[in-house]
């Protein structure tokens, strides 16, 4: 293949970048990536994703592959948020030149780190990543629950509205390191579904009821390593929504409620994801 140009993903036309997305994913590791263009926007938004510093691989003035970034100022961190390459793009090296760009852009924009999630069973993509100098830094798992399997009594929890929530993880992730962004304020914040959100303890999950009878747990964080108040919330899920389903994405830290998860009965999904940093400094 000719030469390589990059380019900010903000100068391609969205519906360009889209279907450059949607190709490159077409044989995605969890399947084909169906992304509707009119579900684009909030897709990048789930992902805190900044298209100015973001960058596209160009040859021949066509998209062939992309690296989405998402900023995390807070931190001093910059996260890929995600990164792919059409088929015929992938062996030309297009991948490692994006991603070295992403490393010296984050070390000229004085972040101390970048950070990714990768899946486990990705060999191809982590052993990309470890060639770049990211070291696995832990594990992020998502699960499955079928509500009617039991129901115990539990203590009243405490409703809190958005806002409190946002604040509440807002100042939880002060004191945890490698927080991922899409269970942070800032991407929660950024969501246009009816989010709710329960409290009870040193716990907090926000959540959303969807149809068919399905809750998708958005972020679940019990800043006491012996998550019982978050079992306590987990059990007052199943209570108030029977026969519901619960799903959580691969995004969930067993020391922070995935331990709760996983002693309440609830199915790990069989493809996981692991946090990958590279140190900047």
């Amino acid at each position: 293949m000719n030469e390589i140009t990059l380019c900010a993903a903000s100068s391609i036309a969205p519906a360009q970048l889209h279907a450059t997305f949607v190709t490159a994913f077409a044989d995605y590791l969890l399947g084909p990536f169906a992304l509707a263009l009119e579900h684009w926007p909030g897709f990048l938004a789930r992902q805190g994703v900044s298209l100015e510093d973001s960058r596209v691989a160009l040859h021949e003035n066509t998209p062939i592959a992309f690296a989405l970034v998402a900023k995390r100022p807070r931190q001093k961190r910059w996260r890929l948020a995600t990164m792919g390459a059409v088929p015929q793009a992938r062996g030309t090296g297009a991948a490692g030149l994006l991603l070295d760009d992403m490393i010296r852009r984050a070390i000229h924009h004085d972040n101390v780190a970048v950070e990714l999630e990768v899946f486990a069973q990705n060999e191809r993509a982590w052993r990309l990543y470890q060639s770049r100098g990211f070291v696995r830094r832990g594990d992020l798992y998502g699960f499955h629950h079928q509500t009617g399997q039991h129901q115990a009594a539990v203590p009243e929890v405490e409703v809190v509205t958005l806002a409190d929530a946002l604040g509440w993880v807002d100042q939880a992730e002060q004191g945890i390191a490698d927080l991922p962004l899409q269970v942070s304020s800032v991407v929660l914040g950024a969501l246009t579904v009816p989010l709710s959100a329960l409290r009870f303890g040193q716990a907090q999950v926000v959540f959303l009821e969807g149809p068919a009878q399905t809750l998708t747990i958005y972020s679940l964080i019990d800043r006491d390593s012996r998550q019982e108040d978050a079992r306590c919330l987990l059990q007052h899920l199943c209570a108030r929504y029977p026969d519901h389903e619960i799903n959580v994405p691969q995004l969930q830290r067993d020391d922070l409620g995935g331990n709760a998860m996983r002693s309440l009965g609830f199915d790990p999904l069989p493809l996981h994801q692991w946090l990958m940093v590279r140190e900047l400094v």
